[in-house]
């Protein structure tokens, strides 16, 4: 299971980890909370669907929503690094993007998304082109989330250098 393989990493090293979610709707934090024990490194998530949450919950700069739109690498690292500041957490991961049916405002094609993870050292950005209903791009983003969570904790963790 992805999300207990992060989960059992972050716990080795103290590390909590939080979550912000706009077009998973609290997916990637139901998948964490399945695995029993989370309690240990996960301190809590935002669902911010809209872009007014982004900014209230996340400190999303509104500027940055307008002239990148939502659907954006600028927005989805935003949104991990608001996480990271405003849960108080090591590692904060995010989720945005365009589930459909329909596109968004922009023209964004439905099943574009971005991922993002946030550590003390680095932030990484995804785009993922996703194909399938609502539901299937919404999993998808959820395994690609937690996926890359484990990628980015496992290289920037202290001693990540003496690792590889």
């Amino acid at each position: 299971m992805v999300a207990g393989t992060l989960l059992n990493l972050l716990a080795q090293h103290g590390w909590s980890l939080g979550t912000a979610e706009s077009l998973t709707g609290g997916m990637v934090g139901e998948a964490i909370t399945a695995v029993p024990g989370a309690s240990v490194s996960y301190m809590g998530g935002v669902i911010s669907y809209t872009d007014r949450e982004k900014t209230a919950l996340l400190g999303v700069p509104a500027e940055l929503l307008e002239k990148c739109g939502a659907i954006s690498v600028e927005v989805a690292e935003a949104m991990a690094q608001g996480c990271r500041e405003r849960l108080n957490v090591q590692v904060g991961l995010a989720t945005t993007g365009v589930a459909g049916p329909t596109s968004d405002g922009r023209g964004t094609p439905v099943g574009t998304v971005f991922v993002a993870c946030a550590t003390p050292r680095a932030c990484t950005v995804e785009r993922l082109l996703l194909d399938g209903d609502r539901l299937h791009i919404r999993v998808e983003s959820t395994r690609a989330a937690l996926r890359l969570a484990i990628r980015l904790v496992t290289a920037t963790l202290p001693g990540a250098e003496e690792m590889t």
